[in-house]
């Protein structure tokens, strides 16, 4: 919440809302993902089978639609902002945190899927 400027400006109300809000809506955009991502790569011997390119397209389509989203809630809409303390990515000028986000959690969900697959 530090990278956004919510943080200094928001009540403590709003910041509350914000951080519920945003986390329901990243577990309805890691499911959708996740969905996408099995009926396109995905069999019935996932997620010993397939993890790569389901794991893959997950974290493109996570990555897509972040990029998407944040153009759409900064520029468009100026829903929310950066502050200072959100570097950047050139180029997609989009924070790198939420798309840091699209990486390393759908990454260590399905690996964590995959190792309770194995295990058992």
């Amino acid at each position: 919440m530090p990278l956004y400027t919510l943080w200094e400006t928001g009540t403590r109300n709003q910041i509350v809302f914000a951080a519920v809000h945003c986390t329901g809506g990243d577990l309805l955009i890691a499911s959708a993902t996740l969905m996408v991502a099995l009926l396109l790569f995905g069999n019935n011997q996932w997620p010993s089978e397939t993890f790569g390119a389901v794991t893959l397209s997950m974290i493109i389509l996570g990555i897509g639609y972040t990029v998407f989203s944040e153009w759409l809630n900064i520029v468009i809409r100026q829903s929310w902002a950066y502050s200072e303390a959100m570097p950047i990515v050139p180029v997609l000028e989009v924070g790198l945190s939420p798309l840091l986000q699209w990486i390393v959690v759908p990454s260590a969900a399905i690996w964590w899927a995959r190792r309770a697959v194995v295990v058992q």
